[in-house]
């Protein structure tokens, strides 16, 4: 199967390719910004019109989810009109699309946690842009599967584990809030599950995340703790408290469930606290 990956340099498309090269049957073509322009439109359909892929992994966003919010022109021109450039290469080429999207889809006011077909209502610029960018890609093709995640972390690229182990080589109490929740999700785990959904060409829309909801609070301790440092230098924060105050509103419930992955009988992402040990011993030997 010949695959195109958009986004190929980030966290998660570092580890989908490694997760792709483990199947020689499967001919990958990584590509980013440096080569593939999402906004520019002849390009994309250059590129997939050359290569004909049978697979596309549009992984290719603006995350910087504070950013967004002084340009939103960008925000929208990469997540949302890119992802239309993509599908339309896409069904002309006859490939079947796998998007990658986020919990900030959602407003986070929910007392519980968010299935596939709840209303979407998002709060920022990224998370309206990335909703443009599902409505692309489902309106604009038949077939195609949004992958929705959320706390995305690993070993490859800037994540809250490196910048918690970073800030913890210092003397200072580390302060975070405990009042947003989410599930945090590993690279790997999650390149795992979009390889299966890739491959089996499913459709519609999934939530892919490691299980057990936390807070960026107790999240920092757990990661301290698996490095074998103090916990207790973390103290807790509401987000109210935060200086300076944060330009895009955090959703206080970015907890995602799962629920066609369950109901389909596919498995579920390991709880993450499983993969965050291995991946802080990885990551301290590096020297983190």
């Amino acid at each position: 199967m010949r695959v195109l990956l958009t986004g190929a340099a980030g966290q998660l498309g570092v580890d989908l390719q490694r997760r792709f090269a483990s199947e020689p049957q499967h001919d990958l073509t990584p590509s980013d910004i440096g080569d593939l322009d999402v906004t520019d439109r002849d390009l994309v359909h250059q590129l997939i019109g050359e290569l004909r892929p049978d697979l596309v992994l549009h992984v290719a966003a603006w995350t910087a989810v504070d950013a967004c919010e002084g340009d939103p022109q960008r925000a929208w021109a990469v997540n949302a009109l890119g992802s239309r450039h993509v599908a339309e290469a896409s069904t002309r080429a006859g490939a079947h699309v796998v998007y990658v999207s986020t919990d900030y889809v959602f407003d986070g006011e929910s007392d519980t946690p968010y299935v596939e077909w709840d209303h979407t209502n998002p709060r920022t610029v990224y998370g309206r842009s990335k909703l443009g960018g599902e409505r692309e890609v489902l309106e604009g093709m038949v077939g195609a599967a949004v992958v929705r995640t959320s706390w995305l972390c690993g070993q490859h690229g800037s994540n809250m584990v490196k910048t918690i182990l970073e800030l913890s080589k210092g003397p200072a109490v580390l302060a975070f809030v405990d009042d947003q929740h989410g599930c945090p999700t590993f690279t790997d785990d999650l390149a795992g599950m979009i390889y299966r959904i890739a491959v089996a060409r499913m459709s519609g829309v999934f939530h892919v995340t490691n299980q057990g909801a936390t807070t960026w609070y107790q999240f920092a301790r757990d990661v301290l703790e698996a490095a074998g440092r103090d916990p207790d230098r973390v103290k807790p924060i509401t987000t109210a408290e935060l200086v300076p105050p944060r330009p895009a509103p955090r959703p206080a419930n970015s907890v995602l469930d799962n629920a066609v992955l369950r109901a389909s009988g596919m498995g579920l992402l390991p709880e993450h606290r499983e993969t965050l040990a291995r991946t802080v011993d990885a990551l301290v030997e590096t020297g983190l």
